[in-house]
């Protein structure tokens, strides 16, 4: 009598199919393979897709030596195609073209789900300036050789691109704590407006800031009714939502003098969405989403001419993997706060966003606004 197959070696089955061609192996013995601690894994990867993936992770279901290098392999074959989209799934994406999720009245939200979730996380994850968005290694005119160096040649690309002059008044949205704010005030002698949702950032960025003219606030972007030389948003624009684009553009050109330029520094994707992974969006950004060109350039007509479009989306993976060696060499202490499940859930973060990019699934682009046009053009720095 022929043995009846149990629906554990189906659903292995399947998931070998959808693994195919990826050269990712389940219980492999590679770095980037997939080693099973619970069989439970497939049906559960199969009912909820990649948020079940991710929590499976957490929940030590599934170990791998090298999580970002699995990641690349899955996104450059695309597997997430060959998985059915779930039943949770689809009801988020109807829930996300009916509701505007980033609506002003959940604008505090991140802040406290992400960036107030601990001060000592983040000081050891960052660099010495607590700069939480992507490090610029790969400049022409010398790469940077560690996590400080890229984020100083960042923040000081930034303000060659927008022609920063001494005593200029600079509107920094989604300041952080205070990174940007502090090193033009420091370095180029401007005055500094940041704005962030985050308490934490605000009160620690303030002191970082002292008697520097720099001004850091607890306020969304869209209370903003002043007027500056420039506006800058750096690792913002990502948590605005596809419904607020519009406004977004027209706040920023409200506040930005004639002469001035807009500097959006901001994750990419490659296709038009509206809403973001599922694992990410329910432990990482809740109401997150990445914006396409397409999406941006729509958002900004009528509003700003573009004078300029960079892309160096491969070196947000060397930032993060950098983010990952400072948690992993500084988990030790903070241990003591965070357990262990938090601490893969911050590693599967990082890892699987290296992952992204290095399969360059998602860009990061640096795109530069001005209001009518300069006159001669833009003469572009990189």
């Amino acid at each position: 009598m022929e043995q009846t197959q149990r629906p554990t070696d189906r659903f292995r089955r399947f998931i070998d199919h959808v693994l195919e061609g990826t050269d990712v192996r389940i219980n492999g013995d590679r770095p980037w393979d997939i080693r099973v601690k619970d069989e439970r894994l497939f049906a559960r990867v199969l009912s909820t897709g990649t948020l079940g993936f991710g929590e499976a992770y957490m929940d030590g279901w599934w170990e791998c030596d090298a999580i970002d290098e699995m990641i690349d392999r899955l996104l450059r074959h695309d597997v997430r195609k060959r998985l059915k989209p779930t039943a949770a799934l689809v009801r988020d994406a109807v829930h996300a073209r009916l509701i505007n999720r980033q609506h002003k009245r959940r604008a505090f939200h991140i802040g406290e789900r992400h960036y107030d979730i601990g001060n000592d996380l983040y000081g050891a994850m960052l660099d010495r300036r607590l700069t939480y968005t992507c490090g610029y290694w790969s400049s022409p005119t010398g790469r940077a050789t560690n996590l400080d160096e890229a984020q100083e040649a960042k923040l000081d690309l930034v303000c060659r691109k927008i022609g920063l002059q001494p005593g200029q008044r600079v509107l920094d949205i989604g300041c952080g704590w205070g990174s940007f704010a502090k090193f033009a005030a420091e370095k180029y002698g401007a005055h500094v407006v940041g704005i962030t949702v985050s308490k934490e950032q605000v009160a620690l960025g303030t002191e970082f800031c002292r008697s520097l003219p720099v001004e850091l606030r607890l306020q969304d972007y869209r209370d903003v009714h002043e007027t500056f030389d420039h506006v800058i948003s750096l690792g913002m624009f990502e948590h605005v939502g596809y419904k607020n684009y519009h406004e977004y553009f027209r706040v920023v050109r409200r506040c930005l003098k004639p002469d001035g330029l807009f500097l959006l520094h901001t994750i990419g994707g490659n296709v038009s969405a509206r809403n973001t992974d599922p694992w990410i969006d329910r432990y990482i950004f809740p109401n997150s989403m990445i914006p396409s060109a397409a999406q941006i350039s729509r958002a900004a007509e009528g509003a700003f001419v573009m004078e300029d479009w960079h892309n160096f989306g491969a070196d947000y993976d060397r930032t993060l993997m950098a983010w990952h060696q400072n948690v992993e060499s500084h988990w030790p202490e903070l241990s003591v706060r965070y357990d262990e499940r938090f601490h893969r859930m911050w590693r599967y973060y990082l890892l699987s966003c290296a992952g992204s990019f290095r399969a360059r699934v998602n860009q990061l682009w640096q795109v530069v606004f001005s209001p009518k046009g300069i006159p001669g053009g833009y003469r572009a720095v990189r």
